[in-house]
């Protein structure tokens, strides 16, 4: 909870402030979040990464510049355990020689330190091996305008302020009865800002503002002890849930939890919480990504405009979301976004593509180019969502005879190559149509196609995470029990 990333924030108007000092000096937290708020010396910095690039015989090149402030402050039991606190500056650079690609990046630029930067860069092109699809993004489809997603609280929390947030949180877990313990409370807070310039004339920048808290809570002991937790967050410190709802939430899924039974292993209905159910997205999208595509490691490799999922299905990644944890208006190759209809009508309608997975598979960028400082781009999603259904969740469940209700899931027991399906899950048991006893330590397979093909949501859809989907009933999982 207390870092930040960089490459995927998003644009948001900033005011003038003071130049930045270098990285050797002290700065004072308010000094640190001024500097953020003005990201003069960075562009400057990356616009001389790119002159110095193709001074050294770099036919084409761009660069990233990335400046943060994060903090956060962990509590157990009243006290605080841990009070962090990072800043720092980081740059990449990407250069061309022909169809010769390399990357290089630093986070100490200081007197000659641009001009040799770019020679070792080039000189790292020049030996590279050939790749006939790496390049910058075609001019044509530059981003043009850059609305304001309303992203940066230029409101700073303090570190009282954050003691304050998980003081709270864990304050509310404890008063829920049946909990026995505090697994710890957290709070934390950053700003980021991001830079891209490009030898065919982008030049754009990002900053925004990131906050959070959390809470762990334990009921039971020793061998009988179960443990959940809840979470928040969000660029805006207005959008967070209460301290005392995110504690409150932690606790009271905690006890819910005591005492689990273990069940016999069958094949059910299967329901999954929200809190859970944006995985199954997140399996789509990376079955869609170009780079899996292109490499031929995904089970939808081709089924590209064939049906997946029901006839009412639209799962939507949205950039340009308001307020979005994940927003932005151009990609890290300067590529103008959109909101993208991934699933319409549950067919299944494009590949996330940056430009060179675009190239290789003969197609257009959607968009979707990311990357860090020391790596080159690579397709990734915004913010995901399933839209939400018509069914509450007590009517999606209210014919199952018996089934389960998944509330966690456990490993990465997922194929992307083959489709399979198969992961470790706790919950709880539902008999005629209502949800009764705790269940853990089971897991649950199937397929995806079978499974996309299945799935009916519910109308509780709420934007809380990065991925977000409604409850979701998929029939016919073998749940593996006793």
């Amino acid at each position: 909870m207390s870092g930040i990333l960089f490459v995927n924030s998003s644009p948001s108007k900033a005011s003038p402030s003071k130049a930045s000092p270098s990285k050797a000096s002290p700065r004072s937290s308010k000094d640190a979040t001024s500097d953020l708020f003005d990201q003069s010396a960075l562009s400057t910095l990356a616009q001389r990464l790119v002159e110095a690039a193709r001074r050294a015989g770099a036919d084409a090149a761009d660069a990233v510049a990335v400046r943060g402030v994060s903090q956060g402050v962990e509590v157990r039991d009243g006290r605080v355990e841990e009070s962090e606190r990072s800043e720092g500056d980081d740059v990449g650079l990407r250069v061309l020689v022909g169809k010769r690609q390399a990357v290089v990046s630093t986070n100490d630029i200081s007197g000659d330190g641009v001009a040799k930067l770019a020679e070792r860069a080039v000189a790292m092109a020049r030996v590279a091996p050939d790749d006939k699809y790496v390049g910058l993004a075609d001019p044509s489809l530059l981003a043009r305008e850059f609305p304001d997603l309303d992203l940066l609280d230029r409101k700073v929390p303090s570190t009282s302020e954050l003691e304050r947030r998980a003081m709270e949180a864990e304050a509310a877990g404890l008063a829920v009865k049946g909990v026995s313990k505090s697994g710890g409370a957290s709070a934390s807070s950053g700003i980021g800002g991001m830079v891209l310039v490009t030898s065919t004339g982008f030049h754009g920048s990002y900053l925004r503002s990131s906050q959070g808290i959390s809470m762990t809570a334990i009921s039971g002991d020793g061998t009988g002890m179960e443990r959940d937790y809840d979470f928040t967050s969000a660029p805006h410190a207005s959008d967070l849930a209460s301290p005392e709802s995110v504690g409150r939430r932690a606790g009271e899924r905690t006890v819910a939890r005591s005492n689990p039974r273990k069940v016999e292993t069958c094949k059910v209905p299967v329901v999954f919480d929200p809190r859970v159910a944006g995985s199954l997205v997140g399996h789509l999208v990376g079955a869609v990504n170009g780079a899996s595509i292109a490499r031929k490691t995904s089970f939808l490799k081709d089924r590209l405009g064939e049906q997946l999922f029901a006839g009412n299905i639209r799962i939507i990644d949205d950039p340009l979301r308001v307020r979005g944890l994940r927003s932005q208006t151009f990609d890290v190759e300067g590529v103008k976004v959109k909101k993208l209809a991934i699933i319409d009508d549950g067919v299944l309608t494009t590949w996330l593509l940056d430009s060179a997975t675009a190239r290789e598979l003969g197609m257009v960028t959607t968009g979707h180019a990311h990357r860090g400082v020391s790596s080159s781009p690579s397709p990734s999603s915004y913010n995901l969502h399933l839209e939400a259904g018509e069914l509450t969740p007590k009517q999606l469940i209210s014919d199952i005879k018996q089934g389960f209700y998944v509330t966690d899931l456990i490993g990465s027991g997922v194929n992307g190559v083959t489709g399979d399906y198969s992961r470790g899950a706790s919950g709880f048991w539902i008999e005629n149509g209502e949800i009764t006893y705790p269940v853990s330590e089971v897991t649950i397979a199937g397929h995806l196609l079978p499974m996309f093909k299945s799935l009916v949501p519910a109308n509780d859809l709420e934007f809380r995470y990065g991925v977000n989907a409604p409850t979701l009933r998929i029939e016919g999982l073998t749940l593996g029990g006793r």
